[in-house]
């Protein structure tokens, strides 16, 4: 019988757990990516006043947000930055209606009561004529600012914020870390805001309305502070902000080089940007890089830290990095050769043209939704 139980005990014991392909390296892009593809679209979006253009922009990282961002509560703080830009965007025609515009119009829409104003204040009204060039000189130029937050938005949904912290240099860990808990803190609110709404709802509660939000406001306030005083005791308890002793040759270098570097940066900048400094500029641009990324190298010895399971940057991330690149210097180029067709006058007032060769550059920013995996359930880390 022994020698008969010990197959059966051997059948029965579960087997042992063996790492898999996507244990150690998980299918998933890294974060550096999404982000240089949302901020890419986003300085494309600035380069064109254009509402075509601009729509254009806002519908392919809609789609690439709906296709590719994760099961995640940060994700579901794509809706917020929706509103926000729609609020952004009302409060600039807002404006304009309020205060008048600098383009001349001769469209009347309508004419309100005009305040009269001190002598102090030339150049300034309230009231007036509202013209139709002035409403949409400012919706062209409120479109613009919209996208760029829509932008932000889709980067915050698409990767999670601790994630790209654990891909900065050491030299930038602290500041790292109060970007990510600033970029964390709506989509939690929105999340805390969704459960006590749903929690109203099955006990038969107003959910909606100014008392609803009144009653909803509290627990969710409470629920902030408790999780601001968690994480400051998490901090504390894994040494955060402790450094590690460096040599003063050390640190003086690192500045020296970190400074020069900004510096020679903003002048190889500066000269890019003039007709005369074109010759020295992109030579200073480099080597301020290159310096002020020594400067970040030796700065990190300050914090050592360790990665868990690091992202790696696959042929596919650079591709989605890649495409959002691509799609911000076509935008360039074009608003060097085709001024007008990227940024549409409003006097005399005209309809605006859809460029198809900047139209098909955007259409490019659309390849993460063929590139990058399937969503999946991921744990906040």
């Amino acid at each position: 019988m022994r020698s008969g139980d010990a197959p059966l005990r051997r059948a029965e014991r579960p087997p042992a757990p063996q790492s898999t392909d996507r244990e150690r390296a998980p299918d998933r892009l890294h974060p550096g990516a999404w982000w240089l593809w949302a901020l890419a679209l986003g300085t494309a979006a600035t380069r064109t006043t254009n509402p075509l253009l601009l729509a254009l922009l806002l519908t392919t990282s809609a789609y690439v947000v709906l296709t590719c961002r994760p099961h995640t509560p940060w994700a579901r703080g794509y809706s917020a930055f929706l509103h926000l830009a729609l609020a952004v965007l009302l409060v600039r025609l807002l404006f304009v209606v309020a205060l008048g515009s600098p383009v001349p119009g001769t469209h009347v829409i309508v004419t309100l009561p005009e305040v009269p104003l001190p002598d102090w204040a030339q150049g300034i009204r309230l009231g007036g004529k509202v013209t139709a060039e002035g409403v949409l000189f400012a919706l062209y130029d409120g479109l613009r600012l919209a996208a760029l937050l829509v932008c932000v938005g889709a980067a915050n949904a698409l990767a999670a914020p601790s994630r790209l912290l654990k891909s900065l240099p050491g030299a930038l860990y602290e500041a790292g870390v109060a970007a990510v808990v600033a970029l964390t803190f709506a989509p939690h609110l929105i999340a805390d805001v969704q459960r006590l709404r749903a929690a109203r709802r099955l006990r038969g509660r107003p959910d909606s309305g100014l008392r609803g939000l009144l009653q909803v406001a509290l627990p969710v306030l409470e629920g902030a502070l408790e999780r601001s005083v968690a994480l400051a005791a998490a901090m504390d308890a894994r040494g955060y902000g402790r450094t590690a002793e460096v040599p003063a040759a050390v640190r003086r270098t690192t500045t020296a080089l970190t400074l020069g570097g900004l510096l020679g940066v903003c002048a190889g900048t500066y000269g890019l940007l003039t007709a005369v400094g074109g010759v020295y500029g992109l030579p200073l641009l480099l080597a301020g890089l290159v310096a002020a990324l020594a400067g970040l190298r030796l700065g990190g010895r300050r914090s050592p830290r360790t990665r868990y399971r690091p992202d790696r940057w696959t042929p596919r991330a650079c591709l989605v990095a890649g495409s959002g690149i691509a799609v911000a210097a076509l935008l360039f180029a074009a608003a060097a050769t085709d001024p007008a067709g990227l940024r549409p006058g409003v006097v005399p007032l005209t309809a605006p043209t859809l460029p198809l060769w900047p139209a098909a550059a955007i259409l490019v920013g659309l390849l993460p939704a063929f590139l990058a995996p399937a969503p999946r359930q991921e744990q906040p880390t």
